[in-house]
C-alpha cells in the first residue's frame, strides 16, 4: 500500500465539498481510490461557524477518528475564538499535529480560505488511479488545493490533473 496522503480541497459553494464527497465514496466503492478517512466543512453565509461532518461510509471508516477531525477543526475554526484561554495546552496540541505536516501555516491557510459561503473536503487517501479520479471530479471544480503532504513533484502533478 502506498503512503496515505492528506489533501484539502476548497469549493466556492457551501455544497461543493458534500457533492465531491459522494463522488469520492463512489470511487472508493469502485476501488479507484482508497479512502482512509474524510470530512467536510460547510460554512453557510451569515453563520458564525461552519458545520463539519466526518464521512463514515468510507472503505476504512474512521481511520483517523472523530477526535482527530474534532481537534483539527477546533484548532482551525474555534480556537481563535478562545484566544489566550488555551495557553500552553494549545501549543502542545498543535505541536503534535506538526508531525503529519499540520502546522500553523496549514491552520492559517485553511482558516483564511474556508470562509462563509464556501466548503472544503479534507481527505486521507492512497492508491488513486488519477485519470479516473480526474474524470469523476470534472464537474465539481474545486477552486483550490489548500494543502497536501505530498512531495512537491506529486503535488504539482495533482494540481495539473485538476487544472486541465
Amino acid at each position: 500500500m502506498a503512503q496515505a496522503t492528506l489533501t484539502v480541497w476548497k469549493f466556492n459553494s457551501t455544497l461543493g465539498a458534500e457533492q465531491a464527497s459522494v463522488t469520492l465514496q463512489n470511487l472508493a466503492k469502485e476501488n479507484v481510490i482508497t479512502v482512509h478517512d474524510a470530512a467536510t466543512v460547510s460554512w453557510e453565509p451569515g453563520a458564525k461557524k461552519p458545520k463539519t461532518r466526518q464521512l463514515t461510509s468510507t472503505k476504512a471508516a474512521g481511520a483517523l477518528g472523530g477526535s482527530f477531525w474534532g481537534l483539527l477543526f477546533g484548532l482551525i475554526f474555534f480556537v481563535p475564538l478562545l484566544g489566550a484561554a488555551i495557553g500552553a495546552a494549545g501549543g502542545a496540541i498543535s505541536g503534535a499535529l506538526t508531525d503529519v505536516g499540520i502546522d500553523d501555516g496549514f491552520i492559517n491557510r485553511v482558516r483564511d480560505q474556508v470562509t462563509p459561503g464556501t466548503s472544503a473536503l479534507f481527505v486521507m487517501t492512497s492508491d488513486a488511479v488519477m485519470d479516473k479520479v480526474k474524470e469523476a471530479f470534472a464537474g465539481h471544480e474545486p477552486t483550490d488545493l489548500i494543502f497536501t503532504n505530498m512531495s512537491g513533484e506529486q503535488e504539482s502533478a495533482l494540481r495539473q490533473v485538476f487544472q486541465d
